[in-house]
């Protein structure tokens, strides 16, 4: 299975910074086209579940499907 390096990147960003890593996700080229990161969202769900979310989101980083409906962690703009 090939990885996407900017997958890669993304899920390294949110596993390891959490909020930061999705702020830096959202104002730069790693955002996916036509999404924006649900920054606070990865804040707040993160605190409230211990971390589990912040695993969940980084994990569907690498399930990210631009063609999906919805996607953990990203809203269409």
């Amino acid at each position: 299975m090939e990885v996407d390096n900017t997958k890669l990147v993304r899920f390294l960003l949110t596993f390891f910074l959490g909020f930061i890593g999705s702020y830096i996700i959202n104002h730069t080229d790693l955002k996916p086209t036509g999404y924006r990161s649900r920054t606070a969202a990865y804040f707040f769900l993160t605190l409230v579940t211990f971390g589990a979310y912040g695993l969940v989101a980084s994990i569907c980083n690498f399930t990210f499907d631009s063609a999906a409906e919805k996607n953990i962690g990203y809203a269409k703009e």
